[in-house]
């Protein structure tokens, strides 16, 4: 069993969510420095997962804590896929949100029949206005 550390609340170095975005098959804007340290830097639920002090997982959520959650990212590095780490993530980001807040996420194609494995229910009922770049 690997041994692996789960902590909420701690904005990992931006070189480490890079490395890790990049690891894990997400596209995000990695090669905009600034813009990945803004996101975190004004997301207001961040759980990470750690193996020797490396980060291997994470996830980042914009929250109220009382009604809605949006779980923006969620990313685990290519070698630890499979292990759990992202079923943890989003336990404990379940945890911290309480069982009166909806968690709602948008997923990539690529990712679409992983979230019904653990615990999401497709919605029919969204719309979305899409980012320029």
């Amino acid at each position: 069993m690997i041994e692996i550390r789960f902590e909420v609340g701690k904005i990992p170095n931006t070189e480490q969510i890079i490395e890790v975005y990049n690891s894990s098959g997400i596209k995000r804007p990695t090669n905009e420095y600034d813009r990945i340290k803004k996101m975190y830097s004004n997301s207001n639920l961040i759980v990470s997962a750690w193996k020797n002090n490396k980060l291997i997982g994470i996830s980042r959520s914009l929250t109220d804590f009382c009604y809605a959650c949006y779980l923006s990212d969620l990313a685990v590095k290519k070698e630890f896929q499979k292990d759990g780490i992202g079923r943890k993530l989003i336990e404990i980001t379940k945890q911290e949100i309480g069982n009166k807040t909806a968690l709602i996420l948008l997923s990539a194609p690529t990712a679409m029949e992983y979230y019904p494995k653990v615990g999401f229910d497709k919605i029919e009922n969204g719309f979305i206005i899409k980012r320029q770049r």
